[in-house]
């Protein structure tokens, strides 16, 4: 035998058996679905620092995630070092809208414990308020809404044991409950304008049919009635037929080999007034709370709500506002680019509205749209949140490499597609191990940032915490920048004092 052909051979032995291994590994979705030149990918990733210092672009440039904010939810998610050397590569001179977090010369207490806790909500019961029969306090961090269809089956599966881990919440997005969520984590059970496992023969939204499935479902805490989202408000959801198997076709009540196409509006309601009287239906015959989640664009439907719970007859019990930098498997260009407020002006706007007429001690506020890192997750609570979701970001500590493919049905992770060869690559066992380290780091950061102002729980973090750089060598009180009263964004005196005082609120 000649050594040209034993050279041959070797190689193909050689790559027979990395694609063996490709294969049978659970831990790379990308080795599995492309064995052998999968690890091309990895291989210029490790270069990549270098290639893009001198060749491509900074750590700070790529959209709509950063590789800085890449990389430190992938080495959170894997539990590797998430620190960064050598200092800050951000032009903190230069940069406009910059925050940063007035830490305090005498920090809190670091816990004597490394082990702590979820954190829950400071001094306030979703459902509380309104006498809900299953009110209940929620962790400050859920995994916001994502379909079981727009996410592939093992991706939701291993988002809702990573909650089951982490002690968090998982909303369902607007597809229904299907089986993939009920891995044991806790559920919130939105309902869009399709009503999908609400719903009867006609389309048409059935209180029956969903306190048949909530009585069925101990998971479920809480329900959600979406009126818009960030990344295509005013545009009813589309499932692309390409995603649409005969699992989600049964779930959903849709048929096959057509896009699954939610309208822009809901049939049962259209006003403020008929809204609340919704709500209250869905609360008297579950007892569970009912909230809302909306992009902001025209605030009048928030005034008419707000000045209508003013008597407390009626109310929702959670507002869940959504940037409109929020993210989605598929939206035209323009919805997302332009329509609906950012976050930060979209949550401080409808949160005064509230304020003004008292209601800010009577609801819980939610926040979404890349929110998902510390810093961003603790203006969040300056703002006046008490919970912080968390989508992309969720899908990047299970394996998601922001290939931007999500509206084609052939995402290269298995995460937001349903093709059978690209879904076997993603571990559910591995990843939801993932989502759960991502989800604590996160927790363990805030409260970290938290101590570092001074403060025992993140509830008590003020806008007047943080400052806001401009361009131009100046800096504004976040209070300022956003107008808010001193009082608004606090928890009573009484919580104030059991959270400064509470050993399991500073994790010790």
């Amino acid at each position: 035998m000649s050594p040209l052909l034993m050279t041959v051979l070797l190689v193909v032995a050689v790559l027979a058996a990395v694609t063996v291994y490709d294969l049978t590994q659970r831990k790379h979705a990308i080795l599995r679905n492309f064995p052998v030149i999968g690890h091309f990918r990895y291989l210029l990733e490790s270069i990549g620092p270098e290639l893009r210092q001198y060749i491509v672009t900074s750590n700070n440039e790529e959209r709509p995630f950063s590789r800085d904010q890449r990389t430190w939810v992938y080495a959170s998610a894997k539990k590797q070092n998430n620190y960064f050397g050598f200092g800050t590569d951000n032009d903190l001179e230069h940069s406009s809208n910059y925050i940063i977090i007035k830490h305090a010369t005498f920090p809190w207490p670091e816990p004597e414990k490394k082990a702590e806790p979820r954190l829950e909500l400071a001094g306030k019961i979703m459902g509380g308020a309104r006498g809900r029969r299953k009110a209940f306090r929620p962790p400050i961090l859920y995994v916001s809404a994502m379909s079981y269809g727009s996410l592939s089956g093992p991706a939701v599966q291993a988002i809702n044991r990573g909650n089951a881990i982490a002690g968090g919440l998982h909303n369902t997005g607007e597809g229904g409950v299907s089986r993939h969520h009920l891995q044991g984590g806790d559920l919130i059970w939105q309902l869009g304008t399709g009503y999908f496992g609400a719903r009867d023969e006609r389309g048409q939204f059935s209180l029956e049919r969903l306190v048949e499935r909530v009585e069925t479902t101990p998971s479920i805490r809480a329900i959600e009635i979406k009126l818009s989202q960030g990344a295509k408000p005013g545009k009813g959801g589309v499932l692309p037929a390409a995603k649409i198997t005969p699992e989600i076709s049964q779930i959903r009540g849709v048929p096959m080999g057509q896009d699954c196409l939610s309208p822009s509006y809901h049939t049962a309601f259209g006003s403020a007034d008929e809204l609340l009287d919704f709500v209250e239906r869905i609360a008297d015959a579950t007892g569970l709370p009912v909230g809302i989640k909306s992009a902001v664009g025209d605030t009048k439907f928030f005034v008419e709500l707000a000045d209508m719970m003013q008597s407390g007859t009626r109310g929702v019990d959670y507002i869940a506002i959504d940037g409109g930098e929020g993210g989605t498997g598929a939206a035209p260009l323009v919805f997302s680019d332009h329509v609906a407020l950012p976050f930060k002006i979209a949550f401080s706007r409808v949160y005064r509205i509230c304020a003004e007429r008292g209601l800010q001690d009577r609801v819980v506020f939610a926040g979404s749209g890349r929110l998902g890192f510390p810093e961003q997750t603790l203006l969040a609570f300056a703002l006046g949140c008490d919970m912080v979701g968390v989508a992309r970001e969720a899908l990047l500590a299970i394996g998601c490499i922001q290939a931007q493919r999500c509206h084609t049905g052939h995402c290269p992770t298995g995460v937001a597609t349903q093709n059978k060869w690209l879904v076997r690559g993603l571990d559910v066992t591995d990843k939801a191990a993932r989502y759960a380290n991502y989800a604590l780091t996160l927790d363990h950061d805030v409260m970290a940032l938290a101590r570092a102002c001074g403060v025992a729980h993140p509830g008590l973090i003020t806008l007047d915490h943080i400052e806001i750089l401009d361009a131009g060598f100046g800096s504004r009180s976040a209070r300022d920048v956003f107008g808010y009263e001193p009082e608004w964004s606090l928890p009573s005196p009484e919580e104030q004092r059991r959270l400064s005082t509470s050993v399991r609120a500073i994790g010790a």
